[in-house]
């Protein structure tokens, strides 16, 4: 899964940019600014990483079942979980 951290404590604030980031595309770990918030490629992270942050108390897990993508939230940062076109294909 590819990894999007979005550098903001302000749901709205990241509500209003999902759309561009989501569409937005990064080199790796490549570093933007959109609408004034910083936005970056995290790489990749292994399936289990989703199952580890989602039972801590202190993460919020949102999902976009239209895209399959998950969005976890946690202290000062958002991170979207984009899933492999390739593995999820096959």
């Amino acid at each position: 899964m590819k990894c999007i951290s979005v550098y903001t404590n302000n749901f709205e604030q990241f509500s209003d940019i999902f759309e561009d980031v989501v569409e937005t595309k990064f080199a790796e770990n490549e570093e933007k600014e959109v609408a004034g918030i910083t936005v970056s490629d995290s790489g990749e992270v292994p399936e289990h990483y989703l199952e580890r942050m989602s039972i801590k108390p202190e993460v919020v897990v949102m999902r976009d079942k239209s895209r399959g993508v998950t969005i976890l939230q946690h202290g000062s940062v958002f991170e979207i979980l984009i899933p492999d076109l390739e593995n999820s294909l096959a």
